[in-house]
Order: C-alpha cells, then structure tokens, then sequence
C-alpha cells in the first residue's frame, strides 16, 4: 500500500509535468498487486479510492482545463475503465487462487475423513471376523476337545467311546461347514460370514447341552414381534452361557429361562454344580462372555454375569424393539 500510494503520488506529478506511459504501466502493476494481495477491507478501500479518483480526474479535466464536458467525460470513463479493469482482474485471480486453496484444504480433509474410514471399517470388519470365529468355529472346537477329554478320563467302553467319537465328527463337520462358508465369504467378498441365530436355534442348544451331559430346565414364554435384534441376542445368550456350562461345569443342572415385558425381554441361565473339564485349562479368556455385553449394550439392554451361589449365572435385559 506504501508503494501504491508513492507510485500514485508520482503519476499525478507526471501526468500534471511532462506526461507519460511509463508511469501508468508501473501504477496499473503495482495496483494489480495491491488488489492481489489485499484482504477484503483492503480491496473495498481500493474500489472507493478507484471511484473517487476518477470522479475527481473528470471533475479538473472539466473545470481546470479547456475541453468540453464531453470530453471531460471522456477522460474520466476511459481512466475509470483502465483501472478499474486492472483492478478487477486482480481480483479474479486473487478469488480464483483462494478457491483452489479452499479445495485443495476440502480434498485433504476429504483424504483423513476417508482414511479414518477405512480404518474403522477395518476395525469393525476384524471384530465382525472375531465374533464369528468365537460364535461359530470356537464352540465346535471347543466341543470337540471336552468330548475327547471325557472320554480318554474313563474307561474304555465301546458304546461310550463310540458316542464321543460321533460328537467329536459332528462338531468336527459343523466347524468344516462353518469355515469353509467364512472363507468363501472372505473370498468373494459378499453374503453373511453365518447364519444369524434364530428362535428355532434354542432346541438344538438345549439337545446338544444334554448331549454332553448337562441337565437342562427350560422354560421361555411366548416371544412373538419381539424383534430381530433381541431375539438375536437372546439366542447368543443362551448359546454361550450353555457352552461355558459344558466347559467349566460337566454334568451341571442348568435353567434357562426367557420372559419378557411390555418394554423389555429378560434371559438368565443359572448353572448349579457340575465339573470343569481339563480341555478349558488352555482356552478360557472371557472374549465369548465380553462379546456378549457388547452386543447386548449396543442393544441399549444390561447384561451381567458371575458367581452365585453353587454356580454361576449369566443374565440379559434386552429392549423390546417397538413395530409401528
């Protein structure tokens, strides 16, 4: 702006001397600048100080020299134009830098946004993975080393042996099954990891639990329009508070129950009693009982699960999801 107003002040005196184009070059740059590099406080001053210049350049012309007013007039448009076209392109090009700078900030924003993204698609894809591994394979696996435990802890008798060698080659093929659609899935990139649990689930937990030696009371009231996401839940509960009884509690009395409310679904499973098998020494880590809360918290539900007395107890309040 000191430079504006220096090279201002020497083309009136050249312009009022022996005139000249060198120093209306030097002006007209050193105004493109000025509007280039101003702010928009500064840009406005410009425009009215562009405006006022003209007026007055018109106003000698016409009063202090002997031209017409026509030609006053003249005068006055011709530097208004020049000048004000110097100072319009500045401002184009200046607004125009600012626009590329302001998408160039969007596109480094859009860049973190969408790597964070992916990040914790990647974290929940892994967690989904992990939760299918526990739910679906784990269990099997987990079956198979309690049979064989069981029946290399007794004696050896044909029928018996027979039946845990039976148990041991179904949880063996429902884990084939299960890994092979995990890696089908994982491969093609489409469909479920595994079939979400089902009410019609609960009977075949319950004959597989007294397959392995538990003593199971059931009980579960009428569960109809309760919702995908509870009756899911529900199902899981039940699930791995079973599998948790055959590896920490062999042969235990275990009660199931499932009721509900206006507002909400209720699930315990008490486990009474029972036998810990040696296969759990080196699998018990807490994940499955973890896994649970967060499904049931996600819920907007309460879960909790610990001792009582002469066993343990895991236990869901689910929210009822409201049909319109």
């Amino acid at each position: 702006m000191t430079v504006l107003a220096l090279v201002s002040a020497l083309f009136v005196v050249d312009l009022l001397t022996v005139g000249g184009i060198g120093t209306l070059v030097v002006l007209l740059d050193v105004l493109w600048t000025a509007a280039f590099l101003a702010g928009e406080r500064g840009r406005r001053a410009l425009l009215l100080l562009l405006g006022a210049s003209t007026l007055v350049l018109f106003v000698a012309a016409w009063l202090f020299t002997d031209v017409s007013f026509a030609v006053a007039f003249l005068i006055g448009v011709q530097f208004g134009a020049i000048f004000g076209t110097d100072y319009w392109w500045a401002v184009a090009v200046s607004q125009a830098h600012e626009l590329a700078e302001l998408h160039r900030q969007r596109a480094e924003h859009a860049a973190i946004v969408a790597e964070r993204d992916r990040a914790e698609a990647v974290r929940r894809e892994r967690e989904t993975m992990a939760r299918e591994l526990h739910d679906v394979v784990a269990g099997h696996v987990m079956a198979m080393a309690i049979r064989a435990e069981a029946a290399l802890s007794t004696e050896a008798d044909r029928t018996k042996d027979r039946d845990a060698l039976q148990a041991v080659r179904d949880a063996g093929l429902d884990a084939h099954g299960a890994l092979r659609s995990m890696i089908s899935v994982l491969r093609r990139g489409d469909g479920n990891l595994a079939r979400p649990p089902r009410w019609g689930d609960i009977d075949g937990i319950v004959h597989e639990a007294e397959r392995a030696g538990l003593v199971v009371d059931l009980s579960v009231a009428d569960l109809r329009d309760l919702g995908t996401g509870p009756e899911q839940a529900v199902v899981r509960i039940v699930r791995e508070a079973v599998a948790n009884c055959i590896r920490h509690a062999g042969g235990a009395h275990v009660e199931i129950v499932v009721d509900r409310d206006d507002h909400d679904v209720r699930v315990i499973v008490r486990s009474r009693g029972g036998v810990a098998s040696a296969a759990v020494v080196r699998a018990g880590d807490g994940w499955g009982l973890q896994m649970l809360e967060e499904r049931v918290v996600a819920l907007g539900g309460v879960f909790t699960a610990g001792p009582v007395v002469e066993g343990w107890s895991v236990e869901g309040r689910i929210p009822i999801e409201v049909r319109v």
